[in-house]
């Protein structure tokens, strides 16, 4: 059974900038991770295989530096890592990330016949769209499962699937039949660390790398060319400074008036 774990190479900053002509991330100068959400994914893939036996492949799309990101991967025990990496996938949105991802599982599936789980983190800390991960199910015609915080129940020779979904105040138990799509949140398992000898391996081991030839996607459906949307402008939210009003240790009647008085005068209590 193959395990998909999906993962991306991120800005390790709040200060990115956006290229004013291609509205696309200018990543010049910028260190980069791997999704925190991702790493939750992948440990749930690793897991899964310590126990089952299966074969996890890691695949995640980027420009080449993206390589290292998957190197990261097989030290921690993937069997595969596939960079899907062309000019033509840049500037890509949700939806045409989606659709280069879902092609890349397609052509998995015709290899080994049996893709179980695909995996990835709820959303990205750098879009925060939580889109991805759904587009690759509707495309693939995948169960699709959100915010899973357990895997409750997996029963391959049945096909079948429960897990527990973080919801806002509660949780739900769902079951699906495989294959499925898993968007994972950070609740679900601690990642592991690699070890040296692993690290040392994943340092020789290859990373494939797939281009638009060997997916064959029109190029009307992929990077800014399939992407309806786009980055007008990107970021961080201003704060204002806060005020210190009394002292509400030594004089607390008097503070909770000075509060009193200035949400009124900001016309922000009931009269």
């Amino acid at each position: 059974m193959l395990i998909v774990a999906c993962i991306k190479q991120v800005p390790d900053t709040t200060q990115v900038q956006i290229d004013p002509v291609t509205n696309t991330l200018v990543r010049d100068g910028i260190p980069f991770i791997v999704n925190p959400y991702d790493t939750h994914a992948l440990e749930e893939s690793l897991r899964l295989k310590d126990r089952f036996g299966c074969t996890v492949a890691a695949i995640s799309m980027g420009p080449p530096n993206a390589e290292a990101t998957l190197k990261k991967a097989l030290a921690l025990g993937v069997d595969r890592a596939i960079l899907l990496s062309d000019r033509v996938f840049g500037g890509a949105d949700t939806l045409a990330t989606s659709n280069v991802l879902a092609a890349a599982i397609r052509k998995l599936h015709t290899e080994y016949d049996n893709v179980g789980l695909v995996l990835c983190g709820k959303q990205t800390i750098d879009g925060d769209t939580a889109q991805v991960g759904p587009g690759i199910a509707s495309r693939l015609g995948y169960q699709q499962l959100t915010l899973v915080d357990k895997i409750v129940d997996l029963d391959f020779s049945a096909g079948r699937i429960r897990v527990s979904r973080k919801l806002e105040g509660r949780h739900e138990i769902v079951e699906a039949p495989l294959p499925a799509m898993l968007t994972v949140v950070r609740e679900l398992n601690r990642p592991r660390y690699p070890k040296v000898p692993m690290r040392l391996a994943a340092a020789a081991a290859p990373v494939e790398v797939w281009n638009n030839q060997v997916l064959n996607l029109e190029e009307q459906s992929i990077g800014l060319k399939g992407s309806p949307t786009w980055v007008s402008k990107i970021f961080s939210p201003e704060r204002a400074t806060g005020e210190i009003l009394g002292d509400g240790y030594a004089d607390p009647d008097g503070t909770a008036k000075l509060l009193i008085e200035k949400l009124l005068a900001k016309d922000m209590l009931p009269l």
